[in-house]
């Protein structure tokens, strides 16, 4: 095995702070495992962290590794680790110290180690984890798949399953055609519900309805809120994805059904939310903010797409120098998720 390998690093905000440096491979140390990366997915917060810092102190002493999302394989485990050996495909954790129940942070100091920044990040060719970072990846996904769960697909599993309780025959709305909406799209499938798109533009919804949405609202030709009263029979939404965040938010209120769930995931129109106190009061939603998800349910999510059979859907895969040309595709705004293959 060579000594160097390719790794990105954002040295501050910026595209002209992000290079492609060659960086010598680490050495895990106890309880750590090196993985031999062959995949690492986009998620809206990588163009945010590297266009804006994402309010995110980036060290000046040592540029960070951008990305949160790996699959590969284990190459070498240092003393003590137990979970892994070499040989074994695993993904990573978006959150690391979060493994299950209510997770670390406190009023004051919310958790915020998250990989890809502030944390070192997984876009490299080597990448060394604490064993308790990963988990198994899914046996009947490749990598390029596999990469996709950690934080987009763990987010809509948190939201509808783990803190949702989905039931089969409720409805769910997914803003948007982006990675976590559409995990969220195929999560809600796999549980029977009624899935109702929401977007922009005509091509994507006749996609999402090809993957078995039940119904798509194009929101530049009706107002979408009054489009899922008529396809619910004024029932409105059980579930709602809101993925755009700001004053959107009041949408999403008027929309929910009585005693309905919105998971607020998005920041696209900004991090200060507001909306009607009315339909929030008078139909008892709740309203959630999510942080993609801890250790167990990510494990609950490989065994979801194992035993059900779906893929997730990705939309354009980069090569490790294009990263740049990735980050203007998520610009745009894919539909499903964009990936890096590695090595």
């Amino acid at each position: 095995m060579s000594k160097t390998m390719k790794r990105w690093v954002l040295g501050g905000a910026g595209r002209e702070n992000l290079k492609l440096i060659e960086a010598n491979i680490p050495v895990p140390g106890p309880r750590e495992i090196l993985v031999k990366a062959s995949a690492a997915s986009l998620n809206y917060r990588d163009k945010l962290l590297v266009d804006l810092g994402f309010g995110l102190p980036i060290p000046q002493t040592e540029p960070v590794t951008p990305l949160s999302d790996l699959a590969g394989t284990v190459v070498a485990a240092g003393r003590d680790v137990t979970r892994f050996v070499e040989g074994d495909r695993v993904i990573s954790t978006f959150l690391p110290d979060w493994i299950d129940g209510n997770g670390p942070g406190t009023a004051r100091d919310p958790n915020d180690r998250v990989l890809g920044g502030p944390m070192q990040g997984v876009l490299a060719e080597y990448v060394v984890l604490h064993e308790d970072w990963a988990v198994r990846a899914p046996s009947k996904l490749t990598d390029l798949q596999a990469s996709t769960l950690p934080c987009a697909g763990l987010t809509a599993w948190t939201a509808l399953v783990e803190r949702g309780k989905l039931r089969a025959g409720q409805t769910v709305v997914v803003i948007g055609t982006g990675g976590v909406a559409i995990s969220g799209m195929q999560i809600a499938l796999m549980h029977g519900a009624q899935v109702i798109v929401v977007s922009g533009d005509d091509k994507k919804l006749a996609w999402a309805k090809e993957l078995g949405a039940h119904h798509g609202i194009n929101r530049q030709k009706e107002d979408w809120v009054e489009a899922v009263y008529r396809l619910t029979n004024d029932h409105g939404a059980d579930h709602i994805l809101e993925t755009i965040g700001g004053a959107h938010l009041d949408k999403s209120l008027r929309a929910a059904a009585v005693c309905g769930r919105i998971s607020l995931i998005g920041v696209i129109d900004g991090f200060e939310i507001s909306g009607g106190f009315g339909a929030f009061a008078r139909k008892r939603l709740i309203v959630e903010g999510i942080q993609v998800g801890h250790r167990r349910s990510l494990e609950d999510l490989v065994c979801a797409f194992d035993l059900s059979g779906m893929t997730p859907v990705i939309d354009a895969v980069y090569k490790m120098e294009d990263f740049a040309n990735a980050l203007d595709h998520l610009e745009r705004g894919p539909f499903g998720k964009l990936v890096v293959e590695i090595g």
